[in-house]
């Protein structure tokens, strides 16, 4: 059975999250951050040498990355469900938000959260990391504009896959300026799935 090891107040949490969508069997492993230190057990480097989550696990196949997890999950159980038919415009532009949420949105808002440690020592990379934000979440808002989804007219693997950046925005008081973005991420939020993965995956903090 498909396995996903699921750490709390993390990234798999949009695993869950697909895996509801789908309705698909699986199973969950569930591991605690360190209180203290908020990093992964050490468990988790059993799974993978990298020692984070999401990873699943599926006969022998172990996969990590949020993105290729997402991805792997559609293409190989949601029988043509949650994303474009390859070959097609829109396919092209899913892909590209499965590469973008990590490739690019995510690296100003973790920059903003390590930079924010530092406190005074950090100050002079603030208006560089909240340029690059505004440019970011702006890009991201401005493809949201009219739509309720990012790709097609319904739900794909790219709003699965890109809704750590905005809960993350949320998270750091950054989506005021951004009405589109804000009101897709509530909607996803209230889908009935989503609610379900909190129910399956414990307390998350970013919802």
């Amino acid at each position: 059975m498909l396995t996903l090891h699921h750490l709390n107040d993390s990234r798999s949490q949009r695993i869950l999250w697909l895996l509801e969508e789908l309705g698909l069997p699986y199973e969950t492993k569930r591991y605690q951050r360190n209180a203290e230190t908020r990093l992964a057990p050490p468990e988790l480097t059993k799974i993978h040498p990298l020692g984070k989550s999401p990873v699943i696990t599926d006969g022998d196949a172990t996969i990590a990355e949020s993105g290729a997890i997402v991805d792997y999950i559609i293409r190989r159980y949601g029988k043509g469900a949650m994303m474009p038919a390859p070959g097609s415009a829109d396919y092209e532009a899913y892909n590209e938000w499965l590469h973008y949420s990590e490739g690019s949105a995510m690296l100003p808002l973790m920059l903003n959260l390590y930079v924010s440690r530092l406190k005074e020592a950090g100050a002079p990379l603030h208006p560089r990391i909240d340029s690059e934000l505004a440019n970011h979440l702006g890009y991201v808002d401005g493809a949201l504009k009219g739509r309720d989804f990012f790709v097609g007219p319904s739900l794909t693997g790219a709003d699965i896959q890109m809704s750590f950046v905005g809960e993350m925005a949320k998270v750091f008081r950054k989506l005021d300026p951004y009405p589109n973005l804000a009101a897709w991420l509530g909607r996803m939020h209230a889908r009935p799935a989503f609610q379900r993965s909190i129910e399956k995956g414990g307390p998350y903090r970013f919802a």
